[in-house]
């Protein structure tokens, strides 16, 4: 969807990276062995963010670090946009509203680590869930954002153990979750 309205590849996948997670920085070589691009081309389009003030970027020791400028008047529509592009939206109203017994959603994968896939990764958590209705909610999302979605299913005791060395991105959690579940809470929930 994206692809429409923004022409270069390379742009796409730093507003996928900066705006998806605004907490995401990089630097230039990582850049280029994620995106799998020229440094140049990537210098070029972090140079236009930079002048428009959508990125901001510091220095440490020898790289310079990049993110995303969460102060841009901007910066909530074009996160907006991605959000809808990567299908975070549909995986709000189609999934996570209308499981029972699930307490919270993350992405997990390249996604979590701010790297553009085709697969987006989720984890459910939660007790007693229906699993086939689980199945059928995401088959839905994956036409509806024409994206396949792996996902995984544990329970808070199980995920507490999955989080410690894995990147995990909150994307919804239940408002009343239980004691179990609530540990798992430390990270930035995507705001809708």
């Amino acid at each position: 969807m994206l692809d429409t309205i923004v022409s270069s590849k390379t742009r796409i996948k730093l507003l996928i990276k900066f705006f998806l997670f605004e907490e995401t920085e990089g630097y230039l070589r990582s850049m280029e062995r994620e995106f799998n691009e020229s440094t140049n081309s990537i210098r070029i389009e972090l140079k236009k963010f930079l002048e428009a003030g959508l990125l901001i970027s510091e220095r440490r020791g020898k790289k310079r670090y990049y993110k995303a400028n969460t102060g841009h008047p901007l910066f909530k529509e074009i996160r907006q946009i991605v959000y809808k592009t990567v299908g975070i939206d549909q995986i709000i109203e189609n999934i996570t509203t209308k499981v029972e017994n699930l307490e919270a959603a993350f992405i997990i994968g390249n996604f979590a680590n701010g790297v553009e896939s085709d697969t987006l990764e989720l984890a459910f958590v939660g007790e007693d869930m229906d699993l086939i209705f689980i199945d059928s909610c995401v088959k839905k999302v994956e036409k509806i954002i024409n994206r396949k979605i792996m996902h995984l299913v544990y329970t808070p005791s199980q995920m507490e153990y999955f989080f410690q060395n894995k990147p995990h991105l909150i994307v919804w959690k239940a408002e009343n979750p239980t004691a179990s579940a609530a540990k798992l809470f430390t990270d930035t929930t995507i705001e809708q």
